[in-house]
């Protein structure tokens, strides 16, 4: 039995489980990325001859597939947003990035350097890496495929897919810091990288992130629905796999003038989704890009249960499962709800979101991003210990709770529309997305 062979068989039972689970597991307290991690754990566990998974030591390929698979997202997500961009509309979004994200970053490094004993610059490290959230492994709690349904705009989802589409671009400013602290600490301790990391890493490379991706889904979305040349009028075609190119014209333009490709991508995906709201092609474009982003986190997620059955949590300290614990039932949900008084949702929403702050893929592909750079002092394999720790625990609990929470307060939603006697046009809609609950 040779190793490619039992690779094949994986991965043809891998794409058919893909396909399959979503419709098995909808409803229930149990998640997809649940399913895949805990079936990489056993079938490793298994001794099953398969590739052995070291991030530490096969840092390349990691860190591209990662980074694919986040980008696959960002455009999912942007496109699935219908809500138009306003500051009142978008209130939850801003005070989740301008004030939840600091927090949880200041309060997960003060934990780091505290518990683990670890460098000033290695504690706002892994503050970096565990920053962005990462709804994409909990269905239930982001907006679902691009229509017309208040369902799927409800204040919950909409502002953690929101928070989700830009904090995996804003972490990378965090990232930065830590590694620009890091060479100073080398070289003696120093200030003088903070002017140039607020110019450059913070203010330039984020604009321009932005700026690219709105011009960039601008043209797209001028090209897909109004082209004065039918052949450019992809919309009437309606061939998914533009998604791909238009993930990879924004994220690579970005980087090639040293913008957050991220952020991009995002910002390209709602432009697009603005060009032309209620247009079919936008349904087309996300089932085509989510089937692709399922394929790849789930097999991110199985590998990720094979590194752990293989020793990949050797190096955990009880000091480091505890930061991890800290920031998912403590530093998170303190800080966004500290963030969301004043905001459009009542108070079980605000609660919902600040809980799901959920942590997966973006976090893989920051830490072994910011390791390809710098060794932090060879704290190398702890941080993926630490890392690997948070991700599974993430997925375990918010997987499990997701769905209970989600369905209660869609019935909530439900039960307070039928008493105020309004009718719904969809009898599968979980009520108004306005209802304060």
């Amino acid at each position: 039995m040779s190793v490619p062979d039992v690779v094949y068989v994986v991965l043809g039972c891998g794409a058919l489980a893909a396909a399959v689970l979503p419709r098995v597991v909808s409803g229930r307290p149990l998640s997809l990325p649940l399913v895949f991690l805990l079936g990489g754990l056993l079938v490793y566990l298994l001794n099953v001859p398969l590739p052995e998974v070291d991030p530490v030591e096969q840092r390349v390929w990691v860190l591209h597939t990662t980074e694919l698979c986040v980008i696959v997202s960002l455009m999912g997500a942007g496109l699935a947003i219908n809500r138009p961009f306003g500051r009142r509309t978008w209130s939850s979004t801003g005070r989740l990035l301008g004030i939840a994200l600091p927090l949880t970053v200041a309060a997960t490094a003060v934990s780091a350097w505290l518990l683990l004993g670890w460098p000033p610059a290695a504690a706002l490290l892994l503050a970096a890496v565990l920053a962005p959230t990462d709804p994409v492994l909990a269905a239930e709690v982001r907006v679902g495929e691009p229509t017309d349904s208040a369902h799927d705009e409800d204040e919950v989802r909409f502002s953690l897919t929101s928070e989700a589409g830009l904090n995996d671009g804003l972490a990378f400013p965090v990232v930065y810091a830590a590694l620009a602290l890091a060479a100073a600490a080398g070289g003696g301790w120093s200030a003088s990288w903070i002017g140039e990391w607020a110019l450059v890493d913070l203010a330039y490379k984020s604009g321009i992130g932005v700026v690219v991706g709105l011009l960039v889904g601008r043209l797209l979305g001028r090209m897909f629905f109004r082209s004065r040349w039918p052949a450019l009028r992809l919309s009437e075609y309606r061939e998914g796999f533009v998604a791909l190119g238009a993930t990879f014209l924004s994220y690579g333009a970005a980087e090639l003038l040293h913008g957050y490709g991220f952020l991009a991508v995002f910002a390209t995906a709602c432009s697009i989704r603005a060009a032309e709201r209620s247009h079919g092609y936008h349904l087309v474009l996300h089932e085509f890009i989510e089937q692709v982003e399922r394929l790849f986190t789930a097999s991110l997620l199985f590998l990720l249960g094979g590194y752990v059955a293989l020793g990949g949590l050797s190096e955990l300290t009880w000091q480091g499962a505890a930061v991890g614990l800290l920031l998912l039932l403590v530093i998170r949900p303190a800080a966004g709800w500290a963030a969301l008084p004043g905001s459009p949702g009542g108070p079980r929403e605000r609660v919902a979101t600040a809980v799901f702050g959920i942590r997966g893929i973006a976090s893989l592909f920051y830490v072994a991003y910011a390791l390809s750079q710098d060794d932090f002092s060879g704290l190398g394999p702890e941080l993926w210990a630490v890392v690997t720790f948070t991700v599974l625990s993430s997925v375990v609990l918010h997987g499990i709770a997701a769905s209970p929470v989600i369905s209660r307060l869609d019935w909530l939603r439900q039960r307070r529309a039928r008493r105020a006697g309004r009718t719904r046009p969809d009898p599968g809609d979980g009520g108004a997305p306005d209802e304060r609950l």
